[in-house]
């Protein structure tokens, strides 16, 4: 679904992305690892129209997408969401949701005077959606909660539930669980897993857990100093003694003997 191709990105002379290239299969949850500063961010804000590259192309379904900003990618089904959370604080969780589609009648102020019946109708659909979306990802209890009060994990649902309120095809998810307690760190891998599964979502994330890269996602793959180092399952990378050395450090090296004492 997305190929980028040698895709550089530098800050004067800081090269944060160093000719990456990485595919992302159709249907596939991919995880993208990597110690911090190796550009994992800066590229997925290249693919999703956020930074144009210094050089290099980026596709999605063979349609070069390279450089074009994020409000026409979203209606091509490309969404991403951020480490932090952005949401409309003071609104409910429910109107969170509503407002995401785009092009809905009560933009236009002409609709406001002469198109209520269809605003209402429109409003109507929406909030059955985000109620829809809510019960899905087993937050239904904070609809009329302030976004603003919600945890850092509830957060990072609101976030995913965004992205079912439109045609999504492929979702990139930047540190999904960074700041997240385990209990709702497994509810989001399991709305994840769920929609890819259920709903045909193609989703490419970055993540440093390792456990949760492990659960989720094939393939994975290892950044390092702006370039792509290995690619692979997750059992393999954790075997790559040279990411492990070199990137992940000792902890993975311990764990993986651990685990394989244990078997």
């Amino acid at each position: 679904m997305i190929v980028a191709q040698d895709v550089h990105k530098h800050f004067g002379a800081f090269r944060a992305v160093d000719g990456a290239s990485i595919e992302i299969r159709t249907g596939s949850i991919t995880g993208l690892i990597g110690p911090n500063g190796a550009g994992k961010s800066t590229l997925f804000n290249v693919i999703a129209g956020v930074l144009e590259p210094t050089s290099g192309r980026v596709t999605m379904d063979g349609e070069d997408i390279t450089g074009l900003p994020p409000h026409e990618l979203f209606h091509k089904g490309l969404l991403r969401t951020f480490q932090i959370a952005h949401e409309f604080s003071s609104m409910t969780v429910q109107e969170n949701l509503m407002m995401v589609p785009g092009g809905q009648s009560g933009e236009a102020l002409w609709n406001t005077w002469f198109g209520r019946k269809r605003i209402a109708d429109e409003e109507r659909a929406l909030r059955a959606k985000a109620d829809e979306v809510l019960e899905f990802l087993t937050i239904d209890h904070l609809t009329h909660e302030k976004a603003g009060n919600l945890s850092g994990g509830q957060k990072k649902l609101l976030e995913l539930g965004r992205t079912m309120m439109v045609d999504a095809k492929v979702v990139f998810l930047d540190e999904v669980g960074a700041g997240v307690n385990r209990t709702l760190l497994n509810t989001i891998g399991d709305a994840i897993v769920r929609l890819n599964k259920e709903r045909g979502y193609t989703f490419c994330l970055i993540e440093h857990d390792m456990d949760f890269i492990a659960r989720l996602c094939d393939p994975v793959i290892v950044m390092a100093e702006g370039k792509v180092l290995a690619q692979g399952s997750a059992d393999t990378i954790m075997q790559n003694e040279q990411v492990i050395e070199a990137y992940l450090g000792t902890g993975l090296k311990n764990k993986t003997q651990d685990a394989a004492a244990e078997a």
